[in-house]
């Protein structure tokens, strides 16, 4: 088929890459010259596993190619996805000023017959407010807007893109669903659920708040794990072997962060409270989680005792691993929160480390390393603030002795405690109890 897609941000750009990979006729357009300069180049503007060469193939292949001219995406085009971001108001409402420059900027390029779908992440009721924009506007051509929300984990969207746990199509027309299920059935192994436009709408935020609770749920209770002196993780393991729950999102640390789960929880709160309904279940998940990083600098105080100029390796500023995404990041506040207190903060993050940079430039206070060991070398603690995989595989002998003092504070819980105490450490991790006195008193 052939589509255009409006974004190449991040679910636009992945979307764009993998229906292009199915054999789909692509075009993408972004307003950013230098974006689609780098693109068409194959050079991806973030990253993502697998994606890089997606990109390349396809571009070689002639199935897509990126632009500045809305019309070069809409022309002969059978879908257009609307793929821009939709970022938090102050107050926590969806911001859709990108969504109405798109339909702005297409409106008046429209013709023969289009389905608009909206794949970004919006407020229910927003599928209307584009077609009376559209409509408005007075196009040339017959259009109709449909939904289809994404559900892409950063990290795995490449693979959660090939293999979705479900495809939701919401629609009013039975053009718009035929043309939609012609474009998913053939290539997906997994349930389709067709609904109404609003209800599509609203899966994708429900799902988002659910499973932000489920990873506040497992917070709150690693700290009461902490006072009775049980251990989180096992405790995890037990719950996660019902299959009413699942193992899933039950691992104790930092809490979440990244572009979506903060956003869209207070963006349905405010849905909630429009509607005259009562969402103070998850204005607690949201309290919860924000209360991790102050547990964990409570962690950093108590393993450190005088904090002020000492030396902290940072492995990790991501939000989580397999991503250069700093936002709503734990690093973004504890990486201040050390610079304030004189330490000399040495970072190291395996992809992440130049957005940080930006943040954060290097001074005499902040420097970035090229490794593990050195962001540790002569450090009097290790801060462990991002679950990369090449963490778990670190030396932990050349680890320790790279270190002035072998203090480690993990906010990911990536190591056993025990196994940490026996190769010399002092331990410290979130809801498993510390093993400080094992290695003072050695």
């Amino acid at each position: 088929m052939r589509l255009g897609i409006f974004g190449t941000g991040y679910v636009g750009l992945v979307t764009s890459v993998c229906f292009a990979d199915l054999g789909h006729s692509v075009v993408a357009v972004d307003k950013d010259p230098t974006v689609v300069a780098r693109l068409t180049e194959g050079v991806p503007t973030l990253f993502e596993p697998g994606l890089r060469d997606l990109l390349v193939s396809n571009l070689r292949a002639g199935r897509l190619r990126f632009t500045t001219a809305p019309e070069d995406g809409l022309r002969s085009a059978e879908i257009v996805f609307l793929c821009v971001g939709t970022p938090a108001q102050s107050d926590g409402r969806t911001d859709l000023s990108q969504v109405e420059e798109v339909v702005r900027t297409i409106a008046p390029h429209l013709n023969g017959h289009t389905l608009i779908v909206e794949k970004s992440t919006v407020p229910v009721n927003t599928a209307y407010a584009i077609d009376r924009a559209v409509r408005r506007l007075g196009p040339r051509g017959e259009f109709e807007v449909a939904s289809n929300p994404e559900f892409l984990r950063e990290g795995t969207a490449v693979e959660d893109f090939r293999h979705p746990d479900r495809i939701v199509i919401g629609a009013e027309s039975e053009h718009a669903r035929s043309l939609l299920l012609e474009l998913y059935r053939h290539d997906f192994d997994c349930p389709i659920l067709v609904t109404s436009i609003k209800t599509a709408e609203l899966i994708k935020h429900a799902a988002n708040a659910f499973l932000a609770a489920k990873i506040s749920f497992i917070n709150m209770l690693s700290d009461l794990c902490e006072k009775v002196g049980s251990d989180v993780a096992e405790v995890a393991a037990g719950m996660g072997l019902d299959h009413r729950i699942g193992p899933h999102f039950l691992r104790a640390g930092l809490g979440f962060g990244g572009s979506c789960f903060k956003k869209d929880l207070n963006a349905f709160v405010r849905i909630a409270d429009e509607h005259g309904v009562d969402f103070s279940l998850l204005r607690e998940v949201e309290r919860v989680n924000e209360s991790r990083v102050d547990r964990l600098l409570r962690k950093i105080e108590q393993a450190l005792w005088v904090v002020r100029d000492q030396v902290v390796g940072v492995l990790g500023v991501a939000f989580k691993g397999d991503t250069d995404d700093i936002r709503e990041a734990p690093s973004l506040r504890v990486i201040p929160w050390l610079r304030d207190r004189q330490v000399r903060v040495q970072i190291y993050d395996p992809q992440a480390a130049a957005k940080m940079a930006r943040a954060f430039p290097p001074d005499d206070r902040i420097s970035y390393a090229e490794s593990s060991y050195q962001a540790a070398r002569g450090a009097h603690a290790l801060l462990i603030l991002t679950d990369w995989a090449e963490f778990r595989a670190l030396d932990l002998d050349r680890l320790r002795e790279t270190m002035r003092t072998p203090v480690i504070v993990d906010g990911r819980n990536l190591f056993d405690p025990a196994a940490m105490a026996a190769r010399g450490f002092e331990y410290y991790s979130l809801g498993r109890g510390d093993v400080a006195l094992a290695v003072a008193g050695r």
